[in-house]
């Protein structure tokens, strides 16, 4: 069960990190806007596998501690927490060089998102065959 958890969430962080790398392409060529400094590849990429790798360690325990009501419980977390971190892209300072910053919450809130939306694309893929 755990290995199918894992290449889950693997697969998930990988799903997020393609989403998250074309949606800053697009919102690049659409604004013009840089944040190349603050939003790389390697901060998407990190990004998507630390929030899906959690979510694996999380979802797993759920399921193995709750059983049939784990995976329900993990979504409800999920969905509450990917909401919460709206408020990080939002309140966060950028460097005085940077320009238009106020183009930086349009760039960053949907890519909190991400992993949430990867999660919950490719769980009918690996279903849960211990309930």
């Amino acid at each position: 069960m755990f290995k199918r958890t894992f290449i889950h969430g693997l697969s998930s962080s990988v799903l997020a990190a393609v989403a998250a790398l074309i949606y800053n392409r697009i919102y690049f060529f659409a604004t013009e806007a840089d944040f190349s400094k603050i939003v790389n590849t390697g901060s998407l990429l990190g990004y998507s596998l630390v929030i899906c790798m959690a979510a694996t360690f999380v979802s797993y325990g759920l399921t193995k501690w709750l059983k049939k009501k784990g995976e329900i419980v993990f979504n409800f977390l999920f969905t509450i927490i990917s909401f919460a971190c709206v408020m990080v892209p939002i309140s966060i300072s950028l460097p005085l060089d940077v320009k238009t910053p106020e183009l930086f919450p349009g760039l960053a809130v949907p890519m909190v998102f991400f992993p949430a939306l990867a999660w919950y694309t490719l769980k009918p893929l690996f279903p849960n065959k211990e309930q």
